[in-house]
C-alpha cells in the first residue's frame, strides 16, 4: 500500500499555495503539520483531486489521482463538513452511502456498523443540528469510512472541540490507523504528538521537516531554554525569540523560549517538545526559519 505525491504544485497567479511537493506514504497516522496558509488544504484537496494542480501528480499503488479505483479507495473529511441538519445520522449515513455506490442492504449495515463504532449508536435517531461539534466531527469520520477506505485524508478535523471530545477523536484515528493510509491535518500541535507516527511539517507551501517525533525534535535540541527573569528582561526577550510559555512567578517572570544560543545567563537548557518546534517554525519572530 503506496500514496505517491511527484512534485505537486499548485499556484495561483503570483502565489505558489503548494511549491514542488513529494512524499511517499505508506500505512499508518501522518500529521501534517502547519500554519494558517501553509498550504495544507489546498494540497490535501489536490491529493483527494477536488483541486487539479498546476503541475505533478499524485497515485495510489500506481493509480491516478483522477481514475475511479482511486476515488474507491479514498475517504475525505474537510474542513468544512457540510451536512443536512434535519436528517438523522442514520439516514444522513444512508444518503451518503447511495452516492458512494453502496447497495441498499450495504448502506445499511454499514452505517449501523460505522454509527456504533464511532459512539453515536444511542443518538443515531436523533436530527444533526441537536448534535455537538464533537458528535458532528464523529459522523463526519463515518461517512468518510462508508467506502472501507484505504486512504483516509481528515483537514483539521478537531478544530473547535473540547478536550474531552479531541482525546475521543484522536483515539479513533489512532484505531483507523492500524490498516489504513490516514494524513491528518491540524494546527492543535497536541493532536500531532500523540498520534502521529510520522510528521511533515509544511511552511509557504512546502515541506520544511518530516520523520517521527523524535527525528522533528532533534532539529532544536539545545536551543530551547527556560528561564525566570524580571519583567523588564522579559519583554526584550520577548520581542528577540519566540515564546513557548511565560507565568509570572511572585515578582518575576518565568519564560521558556527557543533560540539558538543562551539567551541569558541564568538560562537552561529543557528537553524539547513538538510545540517548541511549532513555535520555532512559525513564529512571526522566526518568519524565515
Amino acid at each position: 500500500m503506496e500514496l505517491t505525491i511527484d512534485r505537486l504544485t499548485k499556484q495561483y497567479q503570483n502565489k505558489i499555495a503548494v511549491d514542488r511537493i513529494s512524499l511517499t506514504l505508506t500505512k499508518g497516522v501522518y500529521g501534517l503539520l502547519g500554519a494558517n496558509g501553509a498550504g495544507k488544504t489546498t494540497l490535501m484537496r489536490m491529493m483527494c483531486g477536488i483541486l487539479k494542480p498546476t503541475s505533478g501528480e499524485v497515485r495510489f499503488n500506481g493509480i491516478d489521482v483522477n481514475h475511479e479505483n482511486y476515488r474507491d479507495a479514498l475517504g475525505y473529511l474537510p474542513q468544512e463538513f457540510g451536512y443536512y441538519p434535519e436528517f438523522t445520522a442514520y439516514d444522513f449515513l444512508i444518503y451518503m452511502a447511495s452516492l458512494k455506490g453502496l447497495t441498499k442492504q450495504r448502506a445499511k449495515d454499514k452505517a449501523t456498523e460505522l454509527l456504533e463504532e464511532v459512539a453515536l449508536s444511542n443518538v443515531a435517531n436523533k436530527k444533526i443540528k441537536t448534535y455537538s461539534g464533537g458528535m458532528k466531527q464523529r459522523l463526519g469520520i463515518a461517512q468518510a469510512m462508508l467506502n472501507n477506505p484505504k486512504i483516509l485524508i481528515l483537514d483539521e478535523p478537531t478544530a473547535g472541540l473540547d478536550p474531552k471530545e479531541r482525546i475521543r477523536f484522536r483515539n479513533l484515528i489512532s484505531q483507523l490507523g492500524s490498516d489504513r493510509i490516514i494524513l491528518l491535518s491540524t494546527h492543535i500541535v497536541s493532536d500531532i504528538e500523540d498520534i502521529a507516527g510520522e510528521i511533515l511539517i509544511m511552511k509557504e507551501g512546502q515541506i520544511k521537516h518530516k520523520g517521527n517525533l523524535e527525528q522533528i525534535t532533534k532539529v532544536i535540541d539545545g536551543k530551547v531554554f527556560e528561564c525566570i527573569v524580571d519583567n523588564e528582561i522579559a519583554e526584550k526577550l520577548s520581542i528577540l525569540y519566540p515564546i513557548i510559555n511565560l507565568r509570572q512567578k511572585n515578582d518575576k517572570t518565568l519564560l521558556r523560549l527557543v533560540c539558538d544560543t543562551k539567551p541569558c545567563e541564568n538560562a537552561t537548557s529543557v528537553r524539547t517538545t513538538l510545540e517548541d518546534i511549532y513555535l520555532y517554525y512559525f513564529s512571526e519572530v522566526n518568519k524565515n526559519a
